[in-house]
């Protein structure tokens, strides 16, 4: 996949991206970095370097709440396909 050179802007600083993903995709993520990052220096009324610890680590919490919730439904989902093997095996016949 050919990679991209794209320009963003985070914390009114011009960041050079190269990525495999589209610029607007980057784009969307830069914008959601930002408004992070302007969310928390607000809401805790810290410096740019502290919001930007904090705006990581809510950042990493919603990563790792994403993850958790995708972990559950992929075993909700294997759990759902075992018991869709177990009635076809069954011939679908009821007790």
């Amino acid at each position: 996949m050919t990679k991209q050179k794209i320009t963003v802007r985070v914390a009114g600083r011009d960041y050079t991206l190269i990525s495999p993903d589209s610029p607007e995709y980057l784009r969307r993520v830069a914008a959601y970095v930002d408004r992070k990052l302007s969310e928390t220096a607000q809401a805790a009324r810290v410096p740019l370097a502290g919001a930007t610890v904090l705006a990581a680590i809510d950042l990493g919490d919603e990563l790792m709440r994403a993850q958790d919730e995708n972990q559950r439904l992929r075993r909700e989902l294997a759990e759902v396909r075992a018991e869709l093997e177990a009635l076809r095996a069954g011939g679908g016949e009821s007790a």
